[in-house]
């Protein structure tokens, strides 16, 4: 059963590597849902709406404001998970302490020469395809061909790896398209239901297909999208990522799940290490950082985490 679970694995992880040469064309595959939306409901529907006065004029306000400004933070959110550097391991990264003898003694670069991962203390980790050590809750991408701090997966929508350093930004992501493509799908279920009715329906065949993919597409990727969205405030509450959840399935306790209350906490504070959201409130929504955020991060690196102090795991 083990022995199957790793097939499946190796098997996923071979499949996203053959993706990597779609590369910037599921960039434009985004865009293209986007355009597709804002044709039908800003250009098709409710833009000439607007024209007609009345009560017509108010409902496309309502529809267009919110859906342009959730575009707006959609937008803003992708490309920064696209663009931002997931988190990379410094060069010549090494614990600051020797935790299995109980000392501070720093590490030696040439105490690690060609030795395995098995020889090594069992809380700290090598990667023998990178040749260097691994920092806590760090794992290596086959797809990016490097190790990823905190890594929690590698997505093919994004063209990147999500890590300490974005996981933020996809969340928002995944926020801001939910509440998107859920104000289109509203937006245009009654066009919908009118391709069904024995009325005449205004609009060119064109326009009418439009309207009918539009949809379909937002209807589709609202409900996918929830779902994401779900597993991963289940994985914030309980302090870990989609890889450390798979890997975790045999494993009673996690060392970094200090309960619901102070997990969500971690989420949104820098106290002394990296976390997701910031300290700032006003900044949680918008996938940027605060001036005093943006001055602790280069020191944190998210390459430390808090941890049971009562829980000796053997493993990072």
């Amino acid at each position: 059963m083990h022995r199957s679970r790793a097939v499946m694995a190796w098997n996923v992880f071979k499949f996203c590597t053959a993706l990597r040469g779609l590369g910037s064309i599921m960039i434009l595959l985004v865009l293209g849902v986007v355009a597709v939306a804002y044709y039908a409901v800003v250009l098709n529907n409710y833009g000439p709406a607007l024209y007609d006065g009345g009560i017509d004029s108010l409902v496309s306000l309502t529809v267009l404001i919110p859906f342009h400004s959730l575009l707006v933070m959609l937008l803003w959110s992708y490309f920064a998970v696209v663009l931002t550097d997931p988190g990379s391991v410094p060069p010549n990264w090494r614990p600051a302490n020797d935790e299995e003898r109980g000392e501070a003694d720093p590490f030696n670069g040439s105490e690690f020469s060609g030795v395995q991962s098995d020889q090594l203390n069992q809380r700290i980790r090598y990667c023998k395809k990178c040749s260097q050590l691994k920092p806590p809750r760090c794992h290596h991408c086959s797809v990016c061909e490097r190790c990823v701090l905190k890594m929690d997966h590698h997505c093919v929508w994004v063209v990147n790896c999500v890590g300490a350093l974005n996981y933020k930004y996809f969340l928002l992501f995944l926020f801001y398209t939910f509440l998107e493509t859920s104000l289109v799908t509203l937006s245009l279920l009654p066009h919908f239901i009118a391709f069904f009715s024995d009325g005449e329906i205004p609009g060119t065949p064109g326009t009418l297909a439009t309207t009918f993919l539009a949809f379909v597409l937002n209807l589709a990727f609202a409900l996918s999208v929830l779902g994401f969205l779900i597993m991963h405030i289940s994985l914030v509450s309980a302090n870990t990522t989609t890889i450390e959840a798979y890997e975790k399935k045999t494993t009673p306790k996690w060392r970094y799940d200090l309960g619901r209350k102070k997990n969500f906490e971690q989420a949104s504070t820098f106290h002394s290490i990296f976390y997701v959201f910031g300290a700032d409130k006003r900044y949680w929504l918008v996938p940027a950082y605060s001036e005093e955020d943006i001055r602790r991060m280069p020191a944190l690196q998210g390459l430390d985490y808090p941890s049971k102090p009562d829980f000796d795991s053997q493993e990072f």
